[in-house]
C-alpha cells in the first residue's frame, strides 16, 4: 500500500454552529490522505491505475456549493464517505482546518475511514 496526500486544499464552505457563522462560506483547509495499492500504476504509468488526486481536488472544491454543516466533525465524515464512494481508495484520512478563534492559529478535526 502507498499514500497520496493533498495538503491544505483551500475550500470555502458554510460551517458553524450559529446561523450567522454559516451565512457566508468561510475559508477551510483540507488535507486528504488516500491509501491504495499503486503497484499497477507504477508498472503501467497510467492514471487509470491510481487515485486521480486532481479529480479528487476538483470535486472537493465544489462540494460545499449549496450545502452547510454545523460541525467540522460532520463535514470530515461526509468528505471521507464521498472520497471512498467516488474514488475508491482503500482508506482515506481527512483533516479539516478552521480558523474561528482569533487567539489560536486554527482548530482541526481529523478522521480515517476504510472501505467496508
Amino acid at each position: 500500500m502507498a499514500k497520496i496526500t493533498v495538503v491544505d486544499l483551500e475550500v470555502f464552505y458554510r460551517v458553524g454552529v450559529p446561523d450567522e457563522e454559516r451565512a457566508q462560506p468561510q475559508r477551510l483547509l483540507l488535507t486528504v490522505e488516500m491509501t491504495a495499492d499503486f503497484t499497477a500504476a507504477a508498472r503501467t504509468d497510467s492514471i487509470a491505475d491510481t487515485v486521480d488526486y486532481f479529480a479528487v481536488s476538483q470535486r472537493l472544491l465544489t462540494y460545499g456549493e449549496g450545502r452547510s454543516w454545523k460541525l467540522i466533525e460532520k463535514l470530515a465524515a461526509d468528505l471521507a464517505d464521498l472520497i471512498l464512494a467516488e474514488f475508491k481508495p482503500a482508506a482515506v484520512t481527512i483533516e479539516v482546518k478552521k480558523f474561528p478563534i482569533p487567539q489560536s492559529r486554527l482548530v482541526s478535526v481529523s478522521l480515517t475511514r476504510t472501505q467496508p
